[in-house]
């Protein structure tokens, strides 16, 4: 029976913990803006440059090296 109480116990310590967590990031402007998530996806990325394959990083040394020949 005592085991109950100190489950009982620990869980409001956890809950309160949560509770305070949470006033703590709305206090903090956590969830101030909660317009820009909902349009992030319309925007467009930065193209990304992709390496080269291994196939044409090979033609382009050995083309060089025998240039340089």
């Amino acid at each position: 029976m005592s085991v109950i109480f100190i489950l009982v116990g620990f869980s409001l310590l956890v809950a309160l913990f949560f509770l305070g967590s949470f006033i703590w990031a709305i206090k903090d402007g956590q969830y101030e803006d909660d317009y820009t998530p909902s349009i992030r996806m319309l925007f467009d990325d930065e193209p990304h440059e992709t390496p080269p394959s291994p196939k044409e990083d090979y033609k382009n040394k050995s083309s060089i090296n025998n240039s340089n020949n």
